[in-house]
C-alpha cells in the first residue's frame, strides 16, 4: 500500500509559513478591491454627499428663517387675534370654556403626583375645567395610588376622574380617544395632554386658550418643554442640546411659515373639533401626536407654537430608556411617512408649497435623510475609504459642511456650547439605533408598533441615593449594560484609526479614536444614570 503523506490532506497554501493566513487575506482584498469595493464605495460616497448637501440646505434655510422671525416677524400675539382672559363679575365664570385636561399614564409609580398636582393648580375656574386621569397601569399597586391621588383633589373640590380600560389597545393614543367618548366631556370645546412628567405653569390655560377662543382656524397651540433633569448626567445634556434646537428652530419656523409643526405629544392644548375632524386619534403608528397633525394640517387648520410658553418636564436619563424612545421616535415617522405621502400629494385643500414643506422638509429631511446621512457617512462609508486609497472624499464633505450644520444645530443652548464635540460623537452613536429604527418603519418590519413607555425616575433616583446602605449596591444586567453592537462599531472603527494612522493621509485618525473611545463607553453601558437597587 502506497504511503499517503499527512501534509497530502492540508492545503498548500497552509503549508509552513510560505503563505499565511494575513497574506490570504490580503490577496483576497486586492482581488475585490479594484473591481468590486472601488466601484460601491464611490456610489456610497456619491450618496452620502448628495444626503449631506440636502440636510446642510434644510439647515441652512431653517437658519435664515429663523433669522428673520427673530428679527421681523411678529409675535404670535401679534400675527393672530389675542385677547387676555377677564374675570367678569356678573356673569361669573360662565365666559371661560369649558376645558378638558387629559393625563394618560402607565405604571408612573415615581411622577404620578407631578402632573395630576400641577393640572389640579391650573389658574381656570374650578367648575369649568375637567381633569381626566387616564391610567393604563397595569400594577395594581401603582393603580391604587393614583386612584387614591384623584380622590384626594376631588375631596378639595376638584372636577377629577380616574379613567381606567380593560385593555391597553391602541396606547396612549387608544386611551386619550377613548377618554373623548365619555358623556362628561362632550361640552368641553378644548383639551389639553400632558404625559405623567410634565408639570403645566398655572398660567397656562390663560396664555395659551386666548389663541383658539379668538381665532377659529387655530386648532392646536403648542408649548415648549423644559426640562428639570437636564444636568443629572452628561446624556440629559446631549438631549437637551438636540430638543433645544428642535423647539427653537424647527417648531418655531414651522408655525411662523406654514402654520404647521409636529405637535409633540404633550405640552399642548387642541380644539376638540378639530381632532374629530380629523379622524380622532388613530394608533397606527408610534407617533399619534404627529398622525393627528398632518392629518389636521391637510384640512386646511393652523397651528402656534409658543416659545415663551414652557411646560416643564423630565428627559429619560437611563441608556435603557433612552434608546427605547429614540426607537419610537424614529420609527414612528418613517412608518407615518410610508403611510401618508400619497395622502399628502393628494390632497386639495393645502397649497403645492405646503405640501413640499411637508413631504420633504418635515419628512423626508429631518426624519429620514438626517438618521442615514449621520450613521452611514461618518460611521461606515467614511472609515472604509481610509483603506481605498481610490476614492478621495473632498475636505468640504468630510469637514466643513458638517461643521457649519453643527454649528447651526448649536444655537439652541448656548450653555452646553463647550460640550458640541462630544455630542458630535454621541448623535453619531445613536444615529446607529435611529437608521435601524428608520428603516423598521420605512418597511414595517416586525417592530414598527413596538411601543415601550419611557422610564422616568421622579424624585425616585435621589430619594434611594438618600439612603447611605443602598448606595453602592448597583442592578447590573449584562443585557441592560453591555451592547454588543457598539462594541463591534468600537473594534472597527479602531481598526480604521489604525490603518489610517500607519498609512494613511487625511489624518482621519484623530476622529475614528475619538468616535471608537464613545462607542466604548456606549457599548460598555457607562453612560447615562446608574439606577441603585430598591
Amino acid at each position: 500500500m502506497a504511503q499517503v503523506s499527512a501534509n497530502s490532506f492540508i492545503p498548500e497554501t497552509f503549508q509552513g509559513t510560505t503563505v499565511d493566513l494575513t497574506s490570504q487575506i490580503g490577496l483576497l482584498w486586492e482581488l475585490i478591491r479594484v473591481p468590486l469595493i472601488v466601484p460601491l464605495l464611490k456610489v456610497a460616497v456619491v450618496i452620502c454627499l448628495v444626503m449631506e448637501l440636502m440636510l446642510f440646505a434644510e439647515r441652512l434655510y431653517m437658519g435664515i428663517v429663523i433669522i428673520l422671525v427673530k428679527l421681523f416677524w411678529k409675535k404670535p400675539e401679534k400675527r393672530y387675534n389675542w385677547e387676555p382672559m377677564k374675570e367678569d363679575l356678573e356673569a361669573g365664570s360662565s365666559t371661560f370654556p369649558l376645558v378638558l385636561i387629559q393625563i394618560p399614564m402607565f405604571n408612573e409609580r415615581e411622577v404620578y403626583k407631578i402632573s395630576i398636582g400641577a393640572a389640579c393648580n391650573l389658574s381656570w375656574p374650578a367648575d369649568r375645567l375637567v381633569i381626566q386621569v387616564l391610567d393604563d397601569s397595569t400594577d395594581p399597586i401603582i393603580k391604587e395610588m393614583v386612584e387614591k391621588e384623584c380622590k384626594r383633589w376631588a375631596a378639595k373640590g376638584l372636577n377629577i376622574t380616574y379613567q381606567i380600560r380593560e385593555t391597553r389597545g391602541g396606547y396612549k393614543a387608544g386611551a386619550l380617544k377613548e377618554g373623548l367618548k365619555r358623556d362628561y366631556v362632550k361640552e368641553c370645546e378644548y383639551v389639553a395632554i400632558f404625559d405623567a412628567d410634565f408639570r403645566p405653569e398655572p398660567d397656562f390655560l390663560r396664555r395659551s386658550i386666548p389663541f383658539l377662543m379668538h381665532n377659529s382656524q387655530i386648532a392646536l397651540v403648542q408649548a415648549r418643554w423644559r426640562f428639570v433633569n437636564s444636568d443629572e448626567c452628561l446624556m440629559t445634556r446631549m438631549q437637551e442640546m438636540s430638543l433645544d434646537y428642535h423647539f427653537t428652530v424647527e417648531q418655531e419656523v414651522g408655525s411662523a411659515t406654514h402654520a404647521f409643526f409636529g405637535f409633540n405629544g404633550t405640552g399642548g392644548i387642541w380644539r376638540i373639533a378639530a381632532i374629530n375632524e380629523a379622524g380622532g386619534w388613530k394608533d397606527r403608528t408610534t407617533v399619534e401626536d404627529m398622525d393627528l397633525a398632518v392629518r389636521a394640517s391637510l384640512r386646511g387648520w393652523k397651528f402656534v407654537y409658543l416659545g415663551d410658553l414652557h411646560v416643564k418636564s423630565e428627559l429619560p436619563s437611563t441608556f435603557k430608556a433612552f434608546r427605547y424612545q429614540q426607537h419610537r421616535w424614529s420609527c414612528g415617522p418613517a412608518n407615518l411617512f410610508r403611510k401618508m405621502v400619497m395622502e399628502i400629494v393628494r390632497n386639495k385643500k393645502v397649497n403645492f408649497w405646503k405640501k413640499v414643506y411637508v413631504i420633504y422638509s418635515f419628512f423626508f429631511v429631518r426624519k429620514i435623510i438626517a438618521h442615514m446621512v449621520t450613521f452611514f457617512f461618518f460611521c461606515v462609508v467614511l472609515p472604509l475609504t481610509i483603506m481605498v486609497p481610490e476614492i478621495d472624499i473632498p475636505k468640504w464633505g468630510a469637514i466643513y459642511i458638517p461643521c457649519i450644520i453643527t454649528t447651526l444645530n448649536s444655537v439652541g443652548t448656548p450653555r452646553s456650547i463647550h460640550l458640541l464635540f462630544y455630542w458630535i460623537l454621541f448623535e453619531n452613536v445613536m444615529s446607529f439605533h435611529r437608521t435601524k429604527a428608520t428603516f423598521i418603519g420605512l418597511f414595517e418590519a416586525k417592530r414598527a408598533n413596538e411601543w415601550v413607555v419611557t422610564e422616568k425616575l421622579g424624585d425616585g433616583l435621589k430619594n434611594k441615593n438618600n439612603k447611605p446602605s443602598k448606595r453602592f449596591q448597583f442592578n447590573f444586567n449584562i443585557g441592560d449594560r453591555i451592547h454588543v453592537t457598539e462594541l463591534g462599531f468600537a473594534v472597527f472603527l479602531f481598526f480604521c484609526g489604525c490603518y489610517d494612522y500607519l498609512y494613511g493621509k487625511n489624518n482621519y485618525f484623530v476622529y475614528m479614536f475619538l468616535q471608537t473611545i464613545t462607542f466604548s463607553i456606549v457599548g460598555l453601558g457607562y453612560i447615562g444614570t446608574i439606577v441603585p437597587s430598591s
